[in-house]
């Protein structure tokens, strides 16, 4: 399994709902950034491990090209083989492609939580999120919804 490092968006969003949990029962352990922390606001549950990226001169560059947090997780990304990184910002997922790192972003963990038998429904869980402020395009819901076998 490869190593899973998340960032913020995607914890604060499950927070807001209070379903962190459902990341430890897909990937079991994760890590996060420093700087992932910073943006979270809250110390992370005991199964998230926070890691200090090495690189910082590779750091301060990607930051010219995404937000902190995201530049943290590519930077930490690119220090880890075999990763799995957890974005859901568009220019930070098209830099991660560039840099031919694997990701996933909130919505494939939803469809993958349900195929798991983790999740019994992806729509429910949708509507959580709008309530509190989650934006998807009614296109992207319906073809989530269609992977998801809703």
């Amino acid at each position: 399994m490869p190593d899973v490092i998340c960032n913020s968006s995607c914890l604060i969003a499950l927070d807001n709902i209070a379903m962190v949990p459902l990341l430890q029962s897909i990937y079991g352990l994760m890590t996060i950034t420093e700087e992932v922390r910073n943006e979270f606001g809250k110390e992370p549950e005991k199964w998230i491990e926070i890691k200090r990226v090495a690189d910082r001169a590779t750091l301060a560059v990607l930051e010219t090209m995404v937000d902190l947090g995201e530049a943290s997780t590519i930077a930490l990304g690119l220090e880890t083989p075999n990763s799995l990184l957890i974005l859901d910002d568009l220019k930070a997922r098209k830099l991660a492609n560039q840099l031919h790192l694997k990701y996933t972003g909130l919505l494939g963990i939803l469809v993958k939580a349900k195929q798991q038998g983790v999740l019994p429904s992806v729509r429910d869980v949708l509507r959580q999120l709008r309530s509190v402020n989650f934006r998807i395009s009614v296109a992207m819901e319906q073809e989530i919804l269609r992977l998801a076998q809703e």
